[in-house]
């Protein structure tokens, strides 16, 4: 029979057994957590990988989004258009295109075949397209009003313009003035004071990771597809807008 003195000793051996794996475990524990929490929260950069949007990258996260717009809605880019700065879109996804015009509000762009700024609207024939094709320009005028005022002008009854607009995204340097980013509640009302509200539909495209990704500069190619096509609409990188003019009753 072990004494009374071994059975003490065996007991808070025992003890200081059961208390060194408790704090064992209690240290795993928190090098766990710590490691979850840098997964999650991955590494803090103060750069980009690219300032130029993730095109020396590939193809930029927001241009993957605009093109998917205006493939939805290739069918409105018919007759005669009207694009910005370029008709790279035009002749992407025009259908039956009768006449292109370029409009442009620096003359020294030698493809535009309408130079004139877009808040005024001095130049700019009245209800003469079919349909606009206005990607990520509005960012740049402050006259949001007086833009989208020209616009409705400018459309012939029936006619479409399907606009693109920044949601989340970093400045805009390389093309002027950058003065808004936009959510769908803001796009919606910005169109419905012209257009109304039934002749405009609105549509966010973008989530937390692809967000993320654009702020970083990280190109379309560096995302898997679920990363891209995911819509979440508290995190919107592009805000397309689909508005019809009116056609004149009787």
């Amino acid at each position: 029979m072990p004494s009374r003195r071994e059975g003490r000793r065996a007991t808070a051996l025992k003890l200081c057994e059961r208390a060194f794996w408790r704090v064992a475990l209690l240290r795993r524990m928190r090098a766990m957590r710590r490691a979850t929490t840098a997964r999650t929260r991955g590494p803090r950069r103060l750069e980009p990988v690219s300032r130029g949007f993730g095109w020396e990258r590939g193809e930029p996260i927001d241009r993957r989004y605009i093109d998917e717009f205006l493939s939805a809605h290739a069918a409105d880019i018919t007759g005669h258009v009207l694009e910005v700065g370029d008709d790279r879109y035009t002749r992407r996804f025009g259908r039956g295109v009768s006449r292109t015009d370029i409009l442009d509000v620096d003359a020294s762009n030698r493809r535009a075949t309408i130079v004139s700024d877009l808040a005024t609207g001095e130049g700019l024939p009245a209800g003469a397209f079919d349909c606009i094709v206005l990607t990520q320009t509005l960012l740049l005028i402050f006259d949001l009003h007086g833009a989208i005022l020209q616009v409705h002008r400018a459309l012939a009854p029936g006619g479409v313009v399907l606009a693109t607009l920044p949601g989340i995204s970093q400045a805009c340097r390389n093309a002027g003035a950058d003065y808004w980013r936009f959510t769908e509640a803001s796009a919606c009302r910005l169109f419905a004071e012209r257009f109304g509200e039934g002749d405009v539909n609105v549509e966010a495209r973008g989530n937390l990771a692809s967000a993320c990704a654009f702020l970083e500069g990280r190109a379309a190619e560096e995302l898997t597809p679920i990363e891209l096509d995911t819509r979440d609409g508290d995190y919107p990188l592009i805000i397309g807008v689909r508005a019809v003019k009116q056609r004149a009753s009787g």
